[in-house]
């Protein structure tokens, strides 16, 4: 963790006021603590500390477009889960009050445990035979999460899993329109592609959308174990090999061109690891689902994270924010959609170039 982003700082009076009126904390004078986790690009996240205890407040970025990052459905989505599938946090309040801090944002536990990202796998010391396991205990989950019985734990209401990957394509395509900014060759044919080529009949589960090992935190002590999944703001209902395709999408190896993995490096592509085609078939044994239409997942799943970075480098483009992490994603807005049209062209999620 680090000290809060300049232009990122919360309003700490009026949290204290708003944790004290909810009876969070005994007394608003107490002193507070925060920080902010550095991962991620997108809703913004900290850890909080008052009276000996910590939490995590996550709240949008700022400027951020209107669709997304809605704190409300995260919020719901972790209280209903938390009871049936203990790896979900537990929260504690949400609020729609802009007033307090300028966002709507909610409060959850402080999950104890390692999350596993580029900038401190080496300090992680991760061996070749760890991210084996790793690999594996991630799997285990991600086919765990699918097989939740989300009518029992009362989240029906949550999406509309009929038609799911037609409006997935229709409105990721609309959103790369709303936030483009550079010319990129093939994104129409891959838009066109992704159109004619989707399934028309899948399962019906719940789905993450953005499961990758940045989103996990392992037991401390136990890589075989997963305590926690984090970032729950696209959590709906709708086919479980999109939520697979957007993994494979995020799942970079050392064989994959440097252009990619400059972009948005990934510790996937550390030694250890299986390889794509090594995941998918080992999603296919532990859910018992043969996977058809693998390109198109896969495909649609890098088309989906390059309009992801491209919205994020809108709002650095539009002057929002200052983060100059942002500077150069358009050029992995390409990689990616460059990635996905080689996909499509050459019928197959490895070995594109």
């Amino acid at each position: 963790m680090q000290k809060v982003r300049k232009g990122e700082e919360l309003k700490e009076d009026t949290l204290k006021e708003f944790l004290f009126q909810n009876k969070i904390i005994k007394n608003k004078e107490s002193e507070l603590t925060v920080v902010q986790f550095p991962g991620g690009f997108s809703n913004l996240t900290y850890a909080i500390k008052i009276e000996g205890n910590e939490y995590v407040l996550r709240r949008p970025p700022f400027g951020a477009i209107k669709r997304g990052h809605d704190m409300g459905r995260e919020y719901k989505v972790l209280s209903k889960l938390n009871p049936v599938f203990p790896k979900a946090p537990k929260t504690y309040i949400y609020t729609e009050n802009r007033e307090i801090l300028g966002a709507p944002f909610y409060i959850m536990e402080k999950v104890e445990g390692k999350i596993i990202r580029p900038q401190n796998v080496k300090e992680l010391n991760i061996s070749e035979n760890d991210f084996k396991i790793i690999a594996e205990a991630w799997l285990d989950t991600f086919v765990e999460f699918h097989n939740i019985d989300y009518v029992a734990a009362g989240l029906a209401g949550l999406g509309r899993p009929a038609g799911y990957v037609e409006r997935q394509v229709t409105n990721w395509g609309k959103q790369y329109l709303k936030a483009k900014t550079d010319e990129i060759p093939n994104v129409d044919d891959l838009m066109k592609w992704l159109a004619e080529n989707q399934p028309k009949e899948y399962a019906h589960t719940l789905i993450h959308n953005d499961y990758k090992y940045d989103n996990i935190v392992f037991d401390k002590n136990d890589w075989s174990k997963v305590v926690a999944i984090l970032d729950w703001e696209m959590c709906t209902l709708g086919d479980p090999l999109m939520d697979l395709g957007m993994s494979l999408a995020y799942w970079f190896t050392k064989d994959d061109p440097e252009f990619l993995t400059k972009g948005l490096p990934m510790t996937t592509a550390e030694p250890g690891n299986p390889g794509r085609m090594e995941v998918v078939e080992r999603y296919e044994k532990k859910s018992g689902q043969k996977i058809n239409h693998l390109v198109f997942y896969y495909a649609f799943g890098l088309f989906k994270l390059s309009v992801i970075v491209q919205q994020i480098y809108f709002r650095y483009h539009q002057g929002y924010t200052q983060d100059k992490r942002f500077a150069k994603l358009n050029l992995a807005t390409m990689a990616f959609a460059t990635n996905a049209w080689q996909a499509v062209q050459k019928n197959r999620i490895v070995d594109l170039f």
